[in-house]
């Protein structure tokens, strides 16, 4: 128990932040940025276009300097600083110019992509930010309570940089443009939602640090003041929680449901004289997987088959949508998705070039590790004239005390004449010969190896004649006697 309680002091001793934060200066910091006027108008539309411009090229690099550029953080941990200390002043301020800056966003990025000579060819980086996953969620918490906890301490480090870059509040505000220039409004759904997300769980993941590292509270001016400004964040918190789990409930199913699609199309490419050259998930109402099928058209058997096969990886019947196409060139098979589906299928046969190959090496050396048995005793009867019979048999010898093993050969034989054999001579022949150090030479007599020997067929026939005429001596011997 003492030995607890040191181990738990330890703990708290090495987790313990009153003595490494600076809350005056946090409050005075996130207050200072939350303003947007001035420089920060420009700042912020400079770095919505260079997001943009990444986006447009696809480029990575690109889109993470306009993370670093931007000024979205400021009224986001404004936010969650107010819920925590119930300044109502503050959340108002804060909440005011984030949507200002959200509006200026939204519109500059539009505006680019209206006049943007480029075409979207393969656009993977905006794609992916129309549709938030469960790392979108949990990336943006735990880069809030970074975050916040970053701004508290007073050795400033590079902290800010890595959230602002791993909480990517700039990209989806510039796919919700797009979405707006393209007319394509599921984009700037989907893109937006995002964006609400992940300023959600930074402002909880700020109003839960605040509260625990213990920030002053506003003081009010009377008791009526102060029930109200907390019904009123009561209310703010509330409306911030509830949508944030149920999209995060959502966005888990959604996860669960995209892991178990991939792993039935890798298991489901071929299928006869059909194979599957394209899918489709949808999230919009209910997941579903559409698969497209090529090939002879599929019998009641074969979608049956289909939709057990989908049931076994968690996805249901009503989930599952089959599109056939029987003639021609498939429907949406580009090149590349052709190109995809051979290198699946030459995947898997270079799987199963690599497992025979492994199962022949197997093989190899079960056959190196087999002892030449009528080799060896062709060779000892030339060296031993006076050899009768031999017995090689190979085992594991187990310590009764401990059990442990260890393989050993042992070797019996037997002369002619009945005399000693320099077993040991033996022994260091056979033990170069089978490259093998547990090695057993034993000399016993020729009744002994023939016990071992498996009795032939004319053997094993005669010997209940033998037994009944055994028995019938006996009995006549027994009566004699009495």
């Amino acid at each position: 128990m003492e030995k607890f309680n040191r181990f738990k002091l330890y703990l708290l001793k090495l987790t313990n932040i009153s003595l490494h934060i600076d809350i005056p200066t946090a409050i005075a910091n996130i207050k200072n940025n939350i303003y947007f006027r001035g420089p920060n108008v420009w700042i912020l539309v400079f770095s919505i276009i260079i997001a943009s411009v990444g986006l447009n090229v696809n480029s990575i690099p690109v889109i993470i300097g306009a993370m670093l550029i931007s000024p979205l953080m400021g009224p986001i941990f404004g936010i969650g600083l107010g819920l925590g200390i119930n300044d109502t002043s503050l959340i108002k301020e804060s909440l005011k110019n984030l949507c200002i800056m959200i509006l200026i966003s939204i519109v500059a990025s539009c505006l680019y992509f209206l006049i943007s000579p480029l075409d979207l060819d393969n656009p993977t980086e905006l794609l992916s930010r129309t549709n938030p996953t469960i790392y979108d969620v949990l990336i943006a918490l735990f880069g809030g309570f970074a975050g916040i906890f970053e701004i508290a301490r007073k050795e400033k480090g590079t902290v800010m940089s890595g959230v602002a870059i791993a909480t990517a509040l700039m990209p989806p505000l510039c796919t919700a443009g797009y979405g707006l220039a393209s007319g394509n409004l599921l984009y700037f759904i989907g893109a937006f939602y995002l964006f609400f997300i992940n300023s959600a769980f930074i402002i909880l993941a700020t109003y839960f640090s605040v509260r625990y590292m213990k920030f002053p509270s506003v003081k009010f001016a009377d008791v009526k003041t102060k029930k109200k400004t907390k019904r009123l964040i009561s209310l703010v918190i509330i409306v911030l929680i509830v949508p944030s789990v149920m999209s995060a409930i959502s966005v888990i199913r959604q996860n669960k449901f995209d892991i178990a699609a991939d792993n039935f199309l890798k298991e489901t490419v071929s299928l006869g004289e059909n194979y599957i050259y394209n899918h489709d998930i949808n999230h919009h109402k209910g997941s579903t997987l559409e698969i497209f099928i090529a090939g002879t058209p599929l019998t009641v058997e074969k979608k049956e088959n289909l939709y057990e096969r989908a049931e076994r990886f968690g996805i249901s019947r009503d989930q599952l949508i089959i599109t056939e196409n029987t003639g021609g060139t498939p429907q949406g098979a580009n090149e590349e998705i052709i190109k995809g589906f051979y290198t699946i299928a030459n995947d898997e046969v270079r799987k199963r070039e690599n497992l025979i190959s492994e199962l022949e090496a197997e093989l190899k050396k079960l056959e190196d590790a087999q002892i030449p048995y009528v080799q060896i005793a062709k060779e000892l009867v030339t060296q031993l004239p006076d050899l009768s019979s031999l017995a090689i048999l190979e085992g594991e010898s187990v310590d009764v005390k401990d059990f442990d093993s260890e393989k050993r050969i042992y070797l019996l034989i037997s002369s002619k004449s009945g005399k000693p054999i320099n077993t040991e001579r033996i022994r260091e022949w056979l033990s170069v010969r089978l490259n093998e150090e547990n090695l057993y030479i034993i000399q016993v007599s020729e009744e002994t190896i023939g016990a071992i020997r498996k009795p032939s067929p004319q053997e094993t026939a005669a010997k209940p004649e033998t037994d009944t005429l055994k028995n019938r001596d006996e009995g006549m011997e027994r009566q004699k006697q009495a």
